[in-house]
């Protein structure tokens, strides 16, 4: 499946097991001797009643990420339109902890899902950063960092990204997204995921671009991010702090692999 072009493989693992998953990701996601995918994410049961389902993922590289915004929107179609429920609002236990989906459907088709992300982070990182030398940026953890950048030449998102995914500044290593304001109030913005490098779209990187410009004026609460693989709807809510992120999710194709 694929989230404005963001795709991963998922596994069903009420269904199927998947033993060493962070080397499957690594086999399973190459484009030329795999499936070919930005990683692999696993749905499972929650071990906690506050939610119905949990997703685990895994980068193209193996790591473990936090969470995925489009991922998540992609387990959302997955999981109405498979018949394994009927709820239009699905609470999905992630590891930067529960988030909300609420699933817009038509005809028994998930047309779009609407993704709580809950409240940015934002603390003291960017002062940090501007004593590292770094204050080109803005710095914004959607639970996951994200360091956003903005300039017209968003196409050094490569060479930029792969730079800085791994600076000193960030421990954790991080993703680092390239953000042009158009004339038209839309955001184009490039993407450089830590563990997968670039990528067709990103969620939590959409919803960091989006409060980046409003805290620094280029943009008010509501953004459209228009990304290589499409674009998402982010509104930054003053009523509750919260981000909402807006957007399709796909499918591609069913298959079996031997593990």
């Amino acid at each position: 499946m694929h989230g404005c072009g963001n795709d991963y493989i998922y596994v069903n693992t009420m269904q199927f097991s998947v033993p060493n998953p962070s080397e499957v990701a690594v086999v399973w996601s190459d484009r030329h001797k795999g499936i070919g995918s930005d990683g692999l994410v696993l749905i499972g049961a929650s071990p906690v009643p506050e939610a119905d389902y949990s997703m685990h993922i895994y980068n193209a590289d193996g790591s473990e990420a936090m969470m995925c915004g489009n991922a998540s929107r992609c387990i959302g179609k997955y999981l109405y339109e498979r018949g394994l429920t009927d709820k239009t609002e699905i609470r999905l236990l992630t590891l930067s902890g529960i988030k909300t989906l609420q699933l817009h459907v038509n005809d028994g088709k998930v047309e779009s899902v609407t993704v709580d992300m809950l409240q940015p982070i934002l603390e003291d990182e960017n002062q940090f950063l501007v004593n590292r030398g770094m204050h080109q940026g803005v710095f914004v953890s959607m639970g996951n960092p994200h360091y956003v950048i903005f300039t017209d030449d968003i196409d050094q998102v490569g060479e930029t990204g792969q730079k800085l995914e791994r600076h000193p500044a960030f421990p954790q290593r991080c993703n680092i997204e390239l953000a042009r304001i158009e004339a038209d109030g839309t955001i184009r913005t490039r993407v450089w995921e830590r563990g997968s490098g670039i990528t067709e779209a990103c969620g939590t990187g959409a919803c960091a671009t989006a409060v980046a410009a409003a805290l620094t004026g280029k943009a008010g609460r509501t953004s459209h991010i228009a990304m290589d693989g499409g674009t998402l709807t982010i509104e930054w809510r003053e009523s509750d702090n919260h981000v909402y992120m807006t957007g399709p999710a796909e499918f591609v194709f069913d298959g079996e692999i031997e593990l």
